[in-house]
């Protein structure tokens, strides 16, 4: 399967087209309207989450509720496009004159966009750079995960860290991540997400943002998944393509991570057994993360996925304005 996807954070919508997804897979829009919906809740969410009331339309590829084995066509409308669809017009016409900008925001894509692009309105970089993007893949995901239901396989996540307040590592995923829809900052541990709280209020009482981390577990996985034949093709390599893809992410880890490099061997690598009531090799411990040599072992695939802080923030930095030249404060 592989997707594109196209659409800015303020035109008329968000689409994508899914190619390779086997025919007769049920999938449903209320399904995805579901993860849409938990995708703009939360707590500290911001401004545009309020705006808009995503709902997923399937353009092409499925009927009666199930794929057709075609590419599938899937559009996001943007509600707030009512206010911008003068500036943000695709008919021929003068540069628009309104909210053009000109300051890059440090963290953001706007300078090195620019540059690279040639634009002198930055809106044309950050309308697609915006994480606004996300809303369309977390609609493919949506149907990524419909497939992977058909071998009884789940995908689940949950907050770790926000700020350097840390929860206890989940004996139960699939129990951690029941707790966690309950929580508005998706912590699977009620403590620790009242601690979360107060440290985000601490930061926007100082005008500033936070990072964090959050795991993603999939269970009920197959041996064999992926490969070491090519480099392309390691399914390590191809998560953490996928997790670093995503706006403002920073750093990807599989199981034990990055503490393996402090430990020794015999601490890291997971002894191997055999059980002979289920005629299946088995492990005791998961501290590869589910992965070995690119290939899947059978064990939960485990990655932690860390983000930086968010880059708008009430204390400016510094910037130069691109056609002044002239420094100011973003």
């Amino acid at each position: 399967m592989r997707y594109l996807n196209a659409g800015e954070s303020h035109g008329r919508g968000l689409m994508a087209v899914v190619e390779g997804v086997p025919s007769g897979l049920p999938v449903t829009a209320e399904e995805i309207n579901s993860d849409l919906i938990r995708r703009q809740g939360g707590y500290g969410r911001g401004g545009r989450m309020r705006i808009e009331k995503d709902r997923i339309e399937f353009i092409c590829g499925v009927r009666k509720g199930k794929t057709l084995g075609n590419p599938l066509g899937l559009l996001i409308w943007n509600k707030d496009w009512e206010n911008w669809k003068d500036i943000m017009a695709s008919e021929p016409g003068p540069p628009s004159t309104e909210r053009v900008v000109t300051r890059p925001r440090p963290g953001h894509a706007d300078l090195v966009g620019a540059i690279k692009y040639g634009h002198r309105d930055i809106r044309n970089v950050l309308e697609k750079a915006s994480a606004r993007e996300t809303a369309i893949r977390v609609a493919i995901g949506g149907v990524a995960k419909s497939l992977l239901a058909q071998f009884d396989m789940r995908v689940v996540s949950y907050t770790m860290d926000i700020g350097g307040v840390a929860a206890p590592s989940p004996n139960d995923p699939l129990m951690a991540y029941e707790h966690a829809e309950q929580s508005d900052v998706r912590c699977h541990d009620p403590e620790t997400a009242k601690k979360m709280i107060e440290q985000i209020r601490a930061a926007k009482h100082k005008g500033d943002s936070l990072g964090g981390i959050f795991e993603v577990v999939v269970t009920n996985v197959p041996i064999g998944l992926g490969t070491y034949a090519q480099w392309d093709r390691r399914l390590g390599a191809r998560l953490a393509f996928a997790a670093m893809s995503i706006q403002a992410m920073k750093g990807v880890e599989f199981g034990m991570g990055f503490e393996s490099a402090r430990r020794f061997g015999s601490e890291v690598h997971d002894d191997i057994y055999f059980d002979k009531a289920t005629g299946q090799f088995i492990r005791k411990s998961n501290n590869a993360g589910g992965l070995e040599g690119g290939i899947t072992n059978g064990q939960p695939i485990v990655l932690r996925v860390a983000m930086k802080p968010i880059a708008t923030l009430y204390t400016p930095k510094d910037s130069v304005d691109i056609e002044t030249k002239e420094p100011f404060e973003a």
